[in-house]
């Protein structure tokens, strides 16, 4: 048996080696590094691939959640709700606007944002009066779209906007609805290890209104109108360039079949694990993308280290909530409120995934985890 990888890039990689060396000697026959011809066809690839009416590529999952939040004019005295476990990009990015995070507990099932704590913490800001509700996060937490029909109605009580950070869960769905599709506003990453993943840094951002969407592009290019020769907005320099737009069109040929390839391997970790681990829950009519694998258990430094033993790597997303963190602590909120991410911080633990496993090193790691927990 192969060694086991927790990701595996390098055989997507020989996979598809030829195809992605053609479409970069395209684009370095043509010239155009920037904003070339692989930019608009990777955006309407992605907008079949979604449903989306709309796509953007951006230069990284963090400038989709930053253009976003810009483009609806975040600010000071602003509040944007957030899930306090999750990657620290979703509250940096609410931060660079000048907005106020609020950190909101999770379910302990699913591992996303609690819909009950978020329609409190929602309540207590507008009761209190020193903010204004604008915005809410949810983040689709090792794939898995948060429940989305629910936080709408939270939302459309308090006049808020969603934003969907998508960045792990891309080829996920919802009730017949792809990821990019199920809200006004996606965010998602292709950073390397993502369910689509770029050769470095990059992103895209999906909505259904035009206007939204123009915003967007003007941001990304600092913030100036069409013609590009006087800035209308505060904007940044947040665009793809042509080379990783090549090779995230090369590796959405492979795309469909790697997410059902994904979900195969999921329901073998599933059938094989049994009752032996916690495993995340997935809520009918909800399809995750699984971005990543991810159990719970209660003795996790030796559950890590008796599947080492066994050559089967682990990681942990993630070691602590949000609002444990040195930089946002300013915005903690008091002692024993996020009771579940305080308690998944410190049991949670993802087992190798990618769509290269072999039948045999999925035995192997069942084996091993049923052993060890």
């Amino acid at each position: 048996m192969d060694p086991i990888l927790f990701f595996d890039l390098k055989t997507q990689a020989k996979r598809l080696r030829a195809g992605i060396e053609k479409r970069l000697h395209a684009v370095l026959d043509h010239g155009a590094y920037i904003n070339g011809p692989e930019v608009a066809e990777l955006e309407r690839t992605l907008e079949r691939l979604t449903g989306a009416p709309h796509a953007l590529a951006v230069a990284s999952g963090t400038d989709s959640l930053v253009i976003a939040m810009m483009g609806e004019d975040l600010g000071p005295g602003d509040a944007v709700f957030i899930p306090t476990f999750t990657y620290n990009a979703t509250c940096n990015a609410v931060l660079m606007t000048g907005a106020t995070p609020v950190f909101v507990d999770v379910d302990p099932a699913t591992f996303n944002i609690n819909v009950e704590h978020l329609a409190h913490q929602v309540e207590a800001v507008a009761k209190a009066g020193k903010l204004k509700p604008r915005m809410v996060v949810p983040v689709d937490l090792y794939g898995l779209p948060a429940d989305y029909a629910r936080i709408e109605a939270i939302a459309a009580r308090h006049g808020m906007t969603i934003l969907a950070d998508a960045a792990q869960s891309l080829g996920g769905a919802q009730k017949g609805k792809s990821v990019g599709n199920l809200c006004a506003m996606t965010a998602t990453s292709f950073y390397p290890s993502k369910t689509l993943g770029a050769y470095g840094d990059g992103g895209a951002m999906f909505t259904n209104d035009p206007a939204r969407l123009s915003r967007w592009a003007s941001i990304r290019w600092h913030g100036t109108d069409d013609a590009r020769k006087e800035s209308v907005m505060v904007g940044l320099n947040g665009r793809l360039d042509s080379m990783q737009c090549a090779v995230l069109l090369e590796k959405l040929t492979v795309f469909t079949e790697e997410i059902a390839t994904r979900r195969r391997i999921a329901d073998a970790y599933r059938a094989g694990l049994g009752n032996a681990v916690t495993l995340q829950h997935v809520p009918e009519g909800s399809e995750s993308a699984w971005g990543l694998f991810t159990i719970t258990v209660e003795n996790r430094d030796r559950f890590q280290a008796e599947l080492a033993e066994k050559k089967v790597p682990t990681a942990i997303y993630y070691q602590k909530p949000l609002h444990r963190h040195r930089a946002f602590a300013p915005f903690a909120p008091r002692e024993g409120e996020l009771k579940h991410a305080e308690s998944l911080s410190g049991r949670i633990v993802s087992l190798p995934f990618h769509p290269y496993l072999s039948e045999a090193q999925i035995a192997h790691i069942c084996d091993a985890v049923r052993k060890a927990a």
